[in-house]
């Protein structure tokens, strides 16, 4: 099953905090709103891929621990970028620095865009679809993204200004200097 696309405008055109209000008290549901209005309504992904982005999480957590820099997040974390979309990466982090800065309620939707965020394309996903959601990702202020694709052996990497960079089964992948000294092992995520 893929998502389900809801256009809501011009009929309805949910506050911030009706979106959230939603969320809420539909938390069965994975919910996203794009910057037009539209609501995205995302089902459960199937086994394969729930343990791969369990791995990408828990390993991304492991080195945020270590470092201590900043703070990682899971699929269910929600992110109020700056264009209005609200999103929910399948992994993300977050600079310490940047999250004291602005002192959000540790209850609702970060506003602001991660530093880095990772979709892991389940085979339900379009991958247009996703490649769109990372573009809008770096155009909102992520420095560092990953659109890992099992289905293709390969993952883009995108940082702004810059083309996206294509690597076809690769066996690690570098956080560079968003997340120094991060590398992920792929093995039990790509392939």
């Amino acid at each position: 099953m893929t998502a389900l696309i809801l256009n809501l405008s011009p009929t309805i055109e949910l506050t911030d905090e009706q979106f959230f209000q939603l969320c809420q008290t539909n938390r069965d549901l994975r919910l996203e709103r794009t910057a037009e209005g539209e609501l995205i309504i995302m089902p459960p992904t199937g086994w394969e891929s729930g343990n791969r982005n369990s791995r990408l999480t828990q390993r991304l957590g492991n080195w945020a621990d270590a470092d201590g820099t900043g703070l990682a997040f899971d699929s269910s974390t929600g992110f109020k970028l700056p264009n209005g979309a609200n999103r929910s990466p399948d992994a993300s982090w977050v600079s310490r620095e940047r999250l004291e800065a602005l002192n959000p309620d540790p209850a609702r939707f970060l506003p602001i865009a991660p530093d880095f965020a990772v979709e892991l394309r389940s085979a339900s996903d379009s991958l247009k679809t996703v490649q769109e959601k990372m573009r809008e990702y770096i155009d909102n202020g992520v420095r560092l993204g990953w659109l890992i694709d099992p289905q293709s052996q390969q993952v883009e990497i995108y940082r702004p200004g810059q083309d996206i960079e294509i690597l076809r089964s690769p066996t690690s992948l570098s956080g560079e200097d968003v997340l120094p000294g991060f590398v992920l092992d792929l093995a039990q995520i790509l392939s």
